[in-house]
Formats: structure tokens, C-alpha cells, sequence
């Protein structure tokens, strides 16, 4: 069992176990692929796919294998290119969500700017449960999202801790003081997509408190398109505290009981290697934190 069938494995499972395509992406004919497979089973003793009506389909067995697969693979791609590059690693490539890369990311990257000129920051601004996809697929180094980690090999380390604001025009008409959450329920929601760190924040407040969480009036991906909804009087907006302007006409609300903080993570793969830039970087975020909650 060698590197290669861990590859023509991996880029069987890539192509929805399809020997055609995969040998087509691997510019090799396909018996020479269906060899490989054959090779791995025989090795390990055990059915990796499972043939029925003449299409392949991983088995239990195969799950299981291509975890191992995966980390595998990453790994020796990190150390062939960190051992290659050793003296001059030029490129570390960064998540964030769609809240931190707007109110935190332009400044962290112009640090790392200053303080590693000789590094290039790539930045990918996603929604938080595709910035773990990322991780977990090899395309990002590490990402900064909000929300909840959802896969084991994912490593995460709290490194600032935020709050969402809710708030709505002066205008409309709600309470003075304290809202009941019988009265906040009942109104319109203007919210971040589904999957986002922001929404996942939301419900899970709701939910851990027993209350139902309601459909939203209306749903974005953007903050600022919530904002300006809210600022017109079309609902109540459960944002980032940090996006909204002190010089916005908006009026912010408080719910008995309910309290949406939330804490901003550094994540990445366990296997992941971490070249001397990418440790850099995680300072920057890290002193960040740490000057927040001064």
C-alpha cells in the first residue's frame, strides 16, 4: 500500500465513485485505477465500495479508510510544502466570517502586512459552516469564525468574545424599558442567513432558553442590509454588536432573560502544519483578543 493508491482512493471518492472519471482526472486508464482500488482491498481485507446495479458506493469500511485518507494526504502536501519552501514560505490562506472579515480581518491583515512583508495573505470571507468545509477539504490554513465547531478533526481556540445587538427603529411600536419574550417573539425578524455563525448564535440562545425560533421577515447575508431594514422600521435585527454605528437612529433592545453573546474562534485541521507566518498570524488575532478585553 503506497501513497499512490491513497491518491487514486481519494480521487475515486472526488468523482462520486466513478473509475472513469477519476482515472480521467488522474490521466490513467481505468483499469489501472480499478487495480489500484482492487489492491487496497485486498491489502486491508475488507470491501472499500460496495457494487450495486454497476455503480460503486463507499462502504462502512470505506468512510472509515478515506478519514484516514484525507489526513494523510493533507499532511504530506503540507510537509512537501513546507520542506520545499522552507527558507520562504510565501502564502498563508485565511477564512473569516462574513462579521469578522468585515470588522476585523482589514486590520488584521494589515498588521501581518507590516510585521511579514515577505508573506502573501490570501482571504476567503464565507459563511462560518463553509469556512469548516474549507478546513476540512485543505483549500484554507485556518479560518475565524463564530458559531459552533461541527467537526472533531477541527481544533478551535476561543480568542475574542462579542455580542449580537438587537435593535429597531425609535419608531416602532414596542415597550419602553425590558421586553418580555412573549412581545419579542411576536415581531418581525430581519436575520443572517441560515448557516451563518450570526443565525446559529440566535437560534441556539432561543432554543436553549425553550422557546420556538421564529421564520424570519427577512434573511441576508448582509449585516448592513439588516441594519438599514431595521433602521426603517421593517423588524427587529439580531446583529454584531460591532457593526452598528453609534450615529445609526436605532434603538437597542433588551430581552428578559435572553443574552446573545458569543465568542469568535480560530479554527483549523488537527493535522494541520503551521508554518512560522501562520503562528504569526494567529498572535496578531490573539493580542487582538486580548486587547478587547482590556
Amino acid at each position: 500500500m503506497t501513497l499512490r493508491h491513497i491518491r487514486i482512493f481519494e480521487a475515486v471518492c472526488q468523482t462520486d465513485c466513478n473509475l472513469t472519471k477519476a482515472a480521467a482526472q488522474l490521466h490513467m486508464t481505468q483499469p489501472a485505477v480499478s487495480l489500484a482500488v482492487s489492491d487496497l482491498e485486498n491489502y486491508y481485507g475488507v470491501k472499500l465500495f460496495e457494487r450495486i446495479n454497476r455503480r460503486l458506493y463507499l462502504s462502512e469500511a470505506g468512510k472509515q479508510f478515506r478519514v484516514y485518507a484525507k489526513g494523510i494526504l493533507m499532511t504530506f502536501d503540507d510537509m512537501e510544502k513546507s520542506i520545499r519552501n522552507w527558507d520562504a514560505f510565501g502564502r498563508i490562506r485565511v477564512g473569516a466570517s462574513i462579521s469578522i472579515g468585515s470588522a476585523l480581518m482589514p486590520d488584521f491583515a494589515k498588521t501581518f502586512a507590516v510585521e511579514c512583508p515577505e508573506t502573501d495573505l490570501q482571504v476567503r470571507i464565507d459563511r462560518s459552516d463553509r469556512l469548516q468545509e474549507a478546513l476540512l477539504a485543505g483549500e484554507l490554513d485556518m479560518a475565524l469564525i463564530e458559531g459552533i465547531v461541527h467537526d472533531e478533526n477541527l481544533l478551535a481556540e476561543e480568542f475574542m468574545e462579542d455580542s449580537l445587538a438587537v435593535i429597531a427603529s425609535p419608531g416602532l411600536p414596542l415597550p419602553e424599558g425590558v421586553l418580555s419574550p412573549e412581545i419579542f417573539l411576536a415581531q418581525r425578524f430581519l436575520l443572517r442567513e441560515t448557516g451563518s455563525g450570526t443565525r446559529e448564535i440566535f437560534a441556539g440562545v432561543l432554543t436553549s432558553a425553550g422557546y420556538a425560533v421564529p421564520d424570519p421577515a427577512w434573511e441576508s447575508l448582509s449585516t448592513a442590509a439588516l441594519i438599514h431594514a431595521a433602521e426603517a422600521g421593517l423588524g427587529i435585527a439580531v446583529v454584531p454588536r460591532r457593526m452598528v454605528s453609534e450615529k445609526a437612529n436605532l434603538r437597542f433592545l433588551t430581552v428578559e432573560g435572553l443574552t446573545f453573546r458569543r465568542k469568535y474562534q480560530i479554527v483549523y485541521h488537527k493535522n494541520k502544519f503551521l508554518t512560522s507566518a501562520g503562528k504569526h498570524f494567529l498572535e496578531i488575532c490573539r493580542q487582538a483578543g486580548t486587547e478587547n478585553h482590556k
